[in-house]
């Protein structure tokens, strides 16, 4: 307990250390994570919608694959993405091969699920009849996707909440894809596991540690104020 208290204390000045690095790698970190949500979200928030609000064929097929797509490790992900982006291959010409673009794919990928699954989930869990009264009283398609965001709300962020925890905490990917390359694409976590493999800085990984523990619980308790709060947005349907 002794030596890991006098590591702790000579890491607490490399925090507020310009010297130290930690502060780009907070910026990359945040970068990366806010950028592959947004992302995700746009992409992702249209397809809940779609398995939430949809009456399709092959509807529950698609929300398995959703739900199954929640647990892709990120080990794969990061192969298959740097596989794609190597200059022999379909996308080679992009030359986003290790580099912070590819991390952004890779990310978004991950994050993706989260956004899909749980949104569908939280619209599926509505009041039963909810949805049909509104069709009923002539409300449009998009009057129906407000209705449902707005009801299932509290849902919907708690996807953007775990898509973004995925994305800020995520290792795997951003190593292979990215390249761990200092200064570039390093993020807080693959820079933890760089100096935890290849430096043995213990003070250095207790404050890039540290620094990882309190972004995390700032921006997810932020996006978390946002969900306990809010108001809805009162629609009016039009009889048919």
């Amino acid at each position: 307990m002794g030596y890991l208290w006098h590591e702790t204390r000579q890491a607490f000045p490399l925090i507020f250390d310009g010297k130290s690095g930690i502060g780009g790698l907070l910026w990359v970190t945040v970068r990366v994570a806010v950028i592959s949500t947004s992302v995700a979200l746009v992409i992702g928030l249209p397809l809940g919608l779609a398995l939430g609000l949809g009456r399709f064929r092959g509807r529950r097929t698609l929300q398995l694959l959703a739900n199954a797509s929640l647990a892709l490790p990120s080990v794969v992900v990061g192969v298959a993405v740097l596989m794609l982006l190597l200059p022999q291959a379909q996308f080679g010409s992009l030359r986003w091969e290790f580099t912070i673009k590819g991390v952004y794919v890779a990310q978004t990928i991950l994050a993706l699920p989260f956004i899909v699954a749980l949104t569908a989930a939280a619209i599926q869990g509505l009041p039963p009849g909810l949805i049909g009264q509104a069709r009923a009283l002539g409300a449009g398609r998009r009057q129906l996707s407000a209705l449902a965001l707005r009801e299932a709300k509290i849902g919907v962020l708690a996807a953007v909440i775990a898509a973004f925890g995925a994305a800020i905490s995520e290792v795997g990917a951003v190593i292979i894809v990215g390249g761990n390359f200092e200064g570039r694409d390093q993020t807080l976590g693959s820079a933890l596991l760089a100096q935890f493999n290849y430096y043995g800085n213990v003070p250095a990984m207790i404050a890039i540690g540290i620094v990882l523990l309190a972004a995390i619980l700032v921006l997810m308790g932020l996006l978390t104020v946002l969900q306990q709060r809010g108001g809805g947005i009162h629609l009016r349907f039009r009889t048919a």
